[in-house]
């Protein structure tokens, strides 16, 4: 028998020690189970990084601003129009109108019920429904003054008699037409209510700068208020809508019903009217274009003030100065206008400006294309006076002039009849590959062939132009031709200005010399 303080009884105590602690640890594993508590895993990947801006605060102070705008038109029934109508109209019967047919067929009972003729029930019913105004286009605008004014684009309004604008709530209100002005493509409107509207300011797009952040809230598709957003990806597009292009490019989702909705910046200012999109299917492409606000300021004023815009005239036809224009009469860049017809009682003809100076400047303001010669002048109010500055015979020139009024439709110079006498024998200009004539009336001479392989081709002079002057001197045969190219050799120049005149309309084409 062995003592407590023996070798074995010590061993025995230890190992009865350590069977109760795994014991213990293992009644302690299995109360962590019972017990619910999950084990420790390591944390899920969360990066901490520059978030990008969002537009939530944006839209939530602007929303209200935005409208949609519904338009209405009489329309005139087809069963009224003259024209065969839905049944075949007057060539159903072989040329016979249906009233043609005995009064008491049958047949023609049923018409006259079936389309509400003057016996018909339904005659009344009809008349009345025809008067009323049928929707006929859908677009979005939004408000400038806490009064009612609102925004949108003409071509939304063009043709309509009666205007809705739905208001981001839901509410319906009538609106009226202020004025609108079809060569920037906006028009005005107003609702008269005794709430006071909330409504957005312009901003200053001469600091838009491409890349900038810009959000589109409109109503496409009929969808009602919709928000998009982008950047501006281009400044100053031409897209051939009118003398004036001068739109901002974005690429904010923009569709058919956004026309007329504004593109605001981060700050809530308007600083484009949605108004057009490139789209070869009708749908977002990524490009839409935006009437800048610095153009929607000053034509809306004036709107609002007198429903139409007076722009000022100078009174001349003008083209581009290519690179072989510029060369050919001795300008140093191809920047301006080349006036290609100074129009009769125009204010330039008056003042000495003719066809073939080139426009430089208005104002000391340099003029880089006839698009911002337009700009230039429709800016300033008719009845002012501006200087003029045009280069002539190889110098710049200077003159004063009172702008007259923009007309409302293009004045274009009328061109003298032809009377009838048979053309003189051609003449060749081998060097610019063209067959001419003297012209019936004396003035210029005619193209009577081109070769298609030639500068003249090239640049779209056609058989049947007119060339009235080189280099500004007006001729009457194939010599003066002639003698202007060599004297334009002699000074060194490499080609001659020619001045075309096709359907009433003129236009300069540069020339090279010696290259047929």
């Amino acid at each position: 028998m062995s003592t407590p303080n023996s070798p074995l009884s010590r061993g025995r105590t230890r190992l009865f020690a350590a069977a109760a602690s795994i014991a213990i640890a293992g009644a302690i594993g299995l109360g962590a189970v019972t017990s619910g508590t999950a084990p420790v895993f390591a944390q899920a990947v969360r990066v901490e990084g520059t978030q990008a801006p969002g537009f939530a605060d944006v839209v939530e102070k602007v929303s209200p601003a935005v409208v949609s705008v519904q338009v209405k038109a009489k329309i005139e029934p087809a069963a009224d129009r003259g024209g065969p109508d839905m049944f075949g109209g007057p060539d159903m019967f072989g040329g016979q109108n249906f009233d043609d047919l005995p009064d008491n067929s049958p047949l023609k009972r049923f018409f006259r019920e079936f389309r509400g003729g003057p016996d018909g029930p339904r005659a009344h019913r009809r008349g009345d429904r025809d008067q009323r105004p049928r929707p006929v286009a859908q677009g979005s605008g939004f408000f400038i003054s806490d009064d009612g004014y609102l925004v949108t684009n003409n071509h939304v309004v063009e043709g309509g008699s009666a205007f809705t604008v739905v208001m981001d709530n839901g509410d319906e209100l009538d609106a009226k037409l202020i004025g609108a002005d079809p060569r920037t493509d906006l028009a005005v409107l107003k609702v008269d209510d005794q709430r006071k509207f909330t409504y957005v300011d312009f901003a200053d797009d001469s600091k838009v700068r491409v890349g900038d952040w810009v959000v589109a809230v409109g109503n496409p598709f009929g969808l009602g208020g919709t928000v998009t957003a982008g950047i501006v990806s281009a400044r100053g597009r031409d897209i051939g809508a009118g003398p004036y292009d001068d739109f901002i490019q974005i690429d904010a989702a923009v569709n058919r019903g956004n026309s007329g909705g504004p593109a605001f910046n981060l700050s809530g200012e308007v600083v484009g009217i949605n108004t057009a999109i490139f789209s070869p299917s009708g749908g977002n492409v990524g490009i839409a274009f935006a009437i800048p606000a610095s153009t929607a300021r000053e034509v809306v004023k004036d709107l609002m003030k007198d429903g139409s815009v007076s722009r000022g005239w100078l009174g001349v036809q003008i083209q581009p100065v290519s690179k072989e224009i510029a060369e050919s009469i001795g300008l140093d860049q191809a920047k301006g206008a080349i006036v290609s017809e100074a129009q009769a009682g125009g204010p330039a003809i008056k003042a000495g400006i003719k066809a073939g100076d080139v426009i430089t400047a208005v104002n000391g303001k340099s003029v880089g294309s006839p698009r911002e010669l337009a700009r230039l002048v429709g800016g300033i109010q008719p009845g002012k006076q501006v200087e003029v500055t045009y280069w002539r015979d190889g110098k710049s020139q200077t003159v004063n002039l009172d702008l007259g009024a923009l007309p409302k439709t293009d004045q274009r110079a009328s061109a003298d009849d032809q009377d009838g006498q048979p053309q003189a024998e051609p003449s060749s200009l081998a060097d610019l590959g063209l067959t001419v004539a003297p012209s019936d009336d004396g003035k210029g001479i005619v193209v009577t062939d081109v070769d298609p392989d030639s500068d003249a081709a090239d640049r779209g002079i056609q058989p049947g132009d007119v060339i009235t002057t080189v280099n500004a001197r007006a001729i009457t045969a194939a010599g003066d031709v002639t003698k202007a190219m060599d004297d334009a050799a002699k000074a060194g120049r490499k080609a001659v200005l020619v001045q075309v005149s096709r359907d009433d309309t003129n236009r300069f084409v540069a020339l090279p010399i010696g290259k047929g």
